[in-house]
């Protein structure tokens, strides 16, 4: 009987968790339905709390390095404290709303190159070890970012690489620690001009917050040097606008002007010379130290490649793989 309550301990013979979605794929403000299904091991025993948690893998900067690592952004209880018999299987259904915010991970049908997104899914087992799942998430565009990446790509712009920078924009509402940049080669027709655009989408349930980063190149006199700008755009806007025009004329309005630009719904121009943060518009003051906070609370960074080690062996392809 000893022995039995030692291995019960270390999770030998233990209550299992397997947590099955209804549908993986959500878009931002939308959820996540499914059911945590349990069966009880040798032994009575008491189940804390069942929580579920979305994680992504996020690029940390300190200091002069940069790492990456798995943040937990959006946490929510889906049971509290009870009794499973012994071989007991008990299915728990939930729902999960997922937050405006969330960052993009699939296009087209294709994953974004240098994204992945998790469900975990925590056992807290009373004198045991817990026990956890991860099952794979794809969060789609909504149909304001879909026409604006539509007019990138009728642009001319090749997608290279998309990941999510820990910290705050500077001036822009957000209620995540991180937000997403999806990067792109330049068109043919900015070329002269452009080396990349960094697109960043932050949303909320009005609209859309679009900031463009464009690395300008240096000419016989100038240096290179980056232009930003940032528009303010309402769902409803989706449907009615000519996405391609507005781009292009966005880009252009960019890239016209040194270091940045008074956009739609913006005060200071971005890459001002005495502005504070990372690539001359990211905040790094309060917005890291909120950041750092929000990793501790949400249960703590591990190895990036941890991340994806655990979804191998899903050969979906990524969108803009050759």
């Amino acid at each position: 009987m000893v022995f039995k309550k030692m291995l019960s301990a270390f999770g030998v013979g233990g209550p299992s968790v397997d947590t099955v979605l209804t549908n993986p794929n959500t878009r931002p403000g939308l959820a996540l339905d499914g059911h945590v299904n349990l069966v009880g091991g040798d032994a009575p025993a008491r189940i804390e709390q069942i929580t579920l948690g979305l994680v992504t893998r996020v690029e940390i900067e300190g200091g002069d390095t940069e790492y990456a690592g798995v943040m937990e952004f959006h946490r929510m209880p889906v049971s509290g404290a009870f009794e499973l018999a012994p071989k007991q299987q008990l299915a728990i259904p939930f729902q999960m709303p997922v937050p405006w915010e969330t960052p993009v991970t699939d296009v087209y049908g294709q994953r974004l190159r240098g994204m992945t997104m998790g469900l975990r899914t925590e056992l807290a087992v009373a004198r045991a070890v817990d026990k956890s799942d991860l099952d794979q998430v794809s969060v789609h565009p909504l149909p304001i970012h879909e026409r604006i990446l539509d007019a990138f790509q009728a642009l001319g712009f090749r997608f290279k690489h998309a990941d999510l920078e820990r910290g705050h924009i500077y001036g822009v509402p957000q209620t995540l620690p991180f937000y997403q940049e999806i990067e792109f080669f330049a068109a043919p027709q900015y070329a002269q001009t452009v080396n990349e655009v960094e697109l960043t989408f932050v949303t909320s349930q009005q609209g859309v917050e679009v900031i463009l980063e464009c690395d300008k190149r240096g000419g016989f006199l100038s240096a290179g040097h980056d232009a930003f700008g940032r528009y303010s755009i309402p769902h409803s806007d989706a449907a009615r606008t000519d996405w391609t025009q507005v781009v292009d004329g966005w880009l252009r309005e960019t890239t016209s002007r040194y270091g940045g630009l008074r956009a739609q719904g913006f005060g200071a121009p971005h890459g001002h010379p005495g502005y504070p943060g990372h690539h001359g518009h990211r905040g790094s003051g309060m917005g890291g130290m909120m950041a750092g906070a929000a990793l501790g609370v949400a249960g703590g960074l591990v190895a990036g490649e941890m991340l994806e080690d655990a979804f191998e062996g899903d050969d979906g392809g990524d969108f803009g793989e050759e």
